[in-house]
């Protein structure tokens, strides 16, 4: 039978919650060792604690590296409490066992992260004592708890006050988490080091991505079920993730969000914030069934509903601006699923508030917009791997193939049109004007069959819109159905064997065409 614990080490660098958590280990008579900032906070706080070096008579050096390291922490940890030879090896050199051992590990994540940190800083975030702490105690699991997460301090208290020990389950589940906890660490580590170009290679001119793979995903929440209600479903979300995220977002009122509101808020939040200006996008089922842009929120979503007011009945809505109380007032005349924005006002928020069951999410200041890491998509017995779909082409730039150029107007509109096309599934096609959608054909299997589709869909004349197409015309079909609605300037990436003869119809039309030659296919 484990005996009682009598003795943690206590290291952090995330404080979260460590004051209370030592207190209640007070409270059950548990002597703590401490370190470092460590030791100077619970201290401040009214926690008795055994400073480190006075434990093991043996200073902090090195600027701080070295202060755990050392025969009574670790011999403390590892030994094996049935075993009589450890027991004499400690006894002998007078040794007490360290019983938990509550460890979590330098920011070298987010210091990696951080905009101007050098690789010097970096480095200094590598740490040596914490993980060999961490990795002592789970292979001494037998008779050691290992506590890596905030998390985890509530549980490890309310089973100590129980009967004074931790269960052989609980310690075993303590140190899978303790190892994962350091193999992504260190795959965090290998991972930047590679980056930096450690491998000899040049990391401006490597085009593979990694060899290996590792991702660090907390679990945010347990979803109701997945895309289907016989589907098992949770919500995860990684760590130190600067810009605009979902998993960040706090939800100020609403339902709990369910797996497909998550992916609908991620593709119009996606959209929303491609635009500099103030700008409204309407999701449903990942496509957008609207989007525009106006001088204040209210105008950019009364837009944004003109194009496909039906399509949009229980979708989701995302502003790049904060939401005033006439935007408010505008979402609540309907039922949508939700409503995302880097802030609401207060006046919004008691508009909002009358309609409980919407789900609104506050994302705060929008920061940098771009996306980090890689675009996955899972595929049985594997992963697919990609760099996010940028858009880095500038559409007033782009080549001008047909006799009549686009008038000024037409320029703005294609430029709008190209943004939101990126945003819709292939075969994509969006007619528009310069500030708003006008009508989007999404995921037909026939290009021609898109055109078609966005025409029917369409709420207004097309005479003077603009089109944009995610990829190449296979036949001049494609541009002749518009061309018939009305549709007067054309941006598409081009690279048909066919293109001359799209372009040919284009000019029988009276047509103006771009191409950008890069395509912008969504799968």
């Amino acid at each position: 039978m484990q005996e009682r614990i009598k003795r943690a080490l206590v290291s952090v660098y995330d404080k979260e919650g460590i004051v209370e958590f030592c207190q209640a280990l007070q409270a059950l008579e548990i002597e703590i060792l401490s370190s470092g900032g460590t030791a100077r906070t619970l201290s401040e706080n009214g926690v008795r604690v055994t400073p480190v070096e006075e434990y093991t008579g043996f200073p902090e050096m090195l600027d701080g590296r070295v202060k755990t390291l050392h025969p009574r922490i670790h011999a403390g940890i590892l030994a094996i409490r049935g075993n009589a030879t450890h027991v004499e090896d400690l006894l002998k050199a007078e040794i007490d066992p360290i019983d938990l051992v509550v460890v979590n590990l330098y920011p070298f994540q987010r210091t990696a992260a951080t905009k101007g940190a050098s690789e010097a800083d970096v480095v200094e975030m590598i740490d040596v004592g914490g993980p060999t702490m961490v990795r002592a105690a789970a292979k001494n699991f037998s008779d050691v708890g290992v506590v890596v997460s905030p998390r985890d301090y509530t549980a490890v208290i309310d089973e100590l006050k129980q009967s004074g020990v931790l269960s052989g389950t609980t310690r075993r589940r303590l140190a899978l988490r303790a190892f994962e906890h350091t193999a992504t660490y260190d795959d965090a580590i290998q991972g930047y080091l590679r980056d930096r170009g450690f491998g000899g290679e040049d990391p401006a001119t490597e085009d593979r991505l990694p060899e290996r793979m590792t991702l660090e995903l907390t679990k945010r929440q347990d979803l109701r079920y997945g895309e289907n209600p016989h589907q098992k479903a949770a919500y995860y979300v990684e760590q130190n993730v600067s810009g605009p995220s979902i998993g960040k977002a706090e939800q100020l009122q609403g339902k709990e969000l369910s797996f497909n509101n998550i992916l609908d808020f991620d593709a119009a939040l996606g959209l929303a914030v491609e635009f500099p200006g103030c700008a409204c996008a309407v999701i449903k089922h990942g496509n957008p069934c609207g989007v525009a842009l106006a001088d204040e929120p209210s105008l950019a979503f009364e837009r944004a509903l003109e194009c496909d007011p039906v399509s949009a009945f229980g979708g989701v809505i995302a502003f790049n601006r904060t939401v005033d109380a006439p935007a408010a007032a505008l979402v609540s005349r309907q039922f949508y699923e939700g409503v995302i924005a880097p802030g609401f006002d207060d006046e919004a928020r008691k508009v909002l508030a009358k309609k409980k069951n919407l789900r609104v999410l506050d994302l705060g200041e929008l920061g940098d917009t771009r996306r980090q890491g890689f675009d996955l998509r899972r595929v049985n017995g594997g992963l697919l791997a990609q760099d996010w779909d940028v858009l880095t082409e500038n559409v007033l730039e782009a080549r001008v193939v047909t006799t009549r150029e686009p008038s000024e107007e037409e320029w703005q509109g294609l430029a709008f049109a190209w943004t939101v096309c990126k945003h819709v599934k292939s075969n994509a096609i969006v007619y528009a004007f310069a500030d708003r959608a006008v009508g989007i054909g999404a995921g037909q299997m026939s290009r021609v069959d898109s055109s078609r589709f966005a025409i029917q869909k369409a709420q207004v004349p097309l005479k003077g819109a603009v089109m944009a197409s995610d990829a190449f015309f296979p036949f001049r079909d494609g541009v002749d159905l518009p061309a018939e609605a009305g549709v007067a300037a054309v941006v598409q990436p081009g690279g048909s064997i066919r293109d001359e003869e799209v372009i040919e119809a284009a000019n029988e039309h009276g047509m103006a065409m771009v191409f950008t030659g890069r395509r912008h296919f969504r799968h």
